[in-house]
């Protein structure tokens, strides 16, 4: 009996301490963004921290996500109202099929530099770090690096990047 409750106890505790660690934290409001480093369409590494000193909307999605692509536009329209005042995007893309994700970032019109992806889907390091679990999904961080907001979209971006710069 002793024995059975013994391993019952092992059992349980070393269940709860791996489950513990496979799950990473998801950064939450008010802390550090964390880094990002993935190659763009040309084989370039662009890191998230290369970015600081700027308003960053890290914006995680995929060509083949209808709600991205539809939200795509006031993305755009967001990056050409604010980017000269110190507004950058960062665009993570979920995709598998690099011409796919090429193809949408140009009939898209997504004009910024900042576009990288790992083509693993589902299995995204990026998305893994920052806790995605659907797409869209976006994280705003200040010009510090810190998390200010989460999935902001539409009139909800605008109203956080109108605080942030003022109406232009």
């Amino acid at each position: 009996m002793k024995k059975i409750v013994l391993v019952t106890l092992l059992s349980a505790f070393f269940s709860f301490t791996f489950a513990q660690q496979a799950a990473p934290a998801v950064p939450t409001i008010g802390q550090k963004a964390p880094e990002l480093a993935f190659q763009n369409p040309q084989g370039k590494t662009m890191k998230l921290s290369d970015l600081k000193g700027k308003v960053v909307l890290i914006d995680f999605w995929a060509s083949w996500c209808r709600p991205c692509r539809m939200e795509n536009p006031n993305v755009v329209a967001m990056y050409n109202k604010y980017h000269d005042k110190g507004f950058e995007i960062y665009s993570v893309s979920l995709d598998k099929d690099k011409a796919s994700w090429e193809n949408a970032i140009k009939t898209d019109g997504l004009i910024w530099p900042n576009h990288v992806s790992d083509l693993q889907y589902w299995n995204s390091e990026g998305a893994r770090i920052y806790g995605v679990r659907s797409i869209p999904s976006t994280v705003l961080v200040d010009k510090d690096g810190k998390i200010i907001a989460l999935n902001l979209r539409g009139a909800a971006l605008e109203q956080a990047l109108e605080k942030i710069f003022g109406a232009k």
